[in-house]
């Protein structure tokens, strides 16, 4: 179901949005050789809370044979493509992390994410994080009122295409309001379904998930982390999208 927000709910999730962005800020900053995954997790579920927001994704169920979230954040590292559980790994230089944050803040969700080097890494693992990054701007090129899914989905996938990269099928961006995961789904490819059209109120999750080498993923043993198959990188980056009856809202970014 679509549920088209109010502009109380806008503001709601705005409020939710920065609280993302702020976490992402922080933990950018700590990212370095020698930190942990669990210790990001920890500086990430403090501030959620000291806002007086929740971590979206804690106690999240997922699959059946997967128990609940257990963390504030996703951290996957290197081929792992989403869903990464925080833990006592330590970050080495060269590796690159996803982060994936969610906030609910006065009963709405925000949701974003960005990937990270770690310490100095190499020019392929940076190309990847750029253009992971830029495949989103392409698709909000089409997050206008009248066009659908498809023309977001179509950008994404063609920039990412023409430089070399492939997008992860078997997962895709979503809407989001009170619901952490709502309508539509929001593909990373031309799906064979156009999806709806974009109109003034709808709030979407758009998030490019990126492959160094080919699309095809396989499922961790904690029924949770999803990793490429070759054993290349992978990047995410994603921000949630109101769209407006003009620019469309970037609520989880801000400069």
């Amino acid at each position: 179901m679509i549920n088209i927000k109010t502009r109380y709910e806008i503001e709601q999730m705005k409020t939710a949005g920065r609280i993302v962005f702020e976490v992402l800020e922080l933990l950018k900053e700590k990212v370095e050789p020698g930190i942990t995954t669990k210790e990001l997790d920890r500086i990430a579920t403090n501030y959620i809370i000291k806002c007086g927001a929740f971590p979206s994704f804690k106690g999240v169920k997922g699959s059946h044979r997967a128990k609940p979230f257990p963390a504030a954040i996703c951290t996957s590292i290197n081929d792992e493509v989403i869903h990464g559980i925080p833990g006592n790994r330590v970050l080495k230089e060269g590796d690159i992390i996803s982060i994936d944050v969610g906030a609910l803040y006065n009963g709405y969700h925000g949701d974003a994410a960005r990937t990270y080097p770690v310490g100095k890494c190499s020019e392929e693992a940076l190309r990847l994080i750029e253009v992971t990054q830029n495949s989103f701007f392409e698709g909000i090129k089409k997050a206008y009122t009248g066009n659908r899914i498809i023309d977001i989905s179509g950008n994404i996938q063609d920039y990412v295409e023409k430089n070399g990269f492939s997008v992860v099928r078997e997962f895709t961006g979503h809407g989001i309001g009170k619901e952490l995961h709502e309508g539509p789904e929001i593909p990373n490819y031309r799906s064979r379904i156009p999806g709806p059209r974009l109109v003034s109120g709808m709030s979407l999750a758009i998030e490019p998930m990126v492959n160094a080498g080919m699309s095809n993923i396989r499922m961790a043993s904690d029924h949770w982390t999803v990793l490429t198959a070759d054993g290349k990188f992978s990047a995410h980056y994603e921000n949630t999208v109101i769209i407006t009856d003009n620019e469309p809202i970037l609520t989880t970014l801000y400069k």
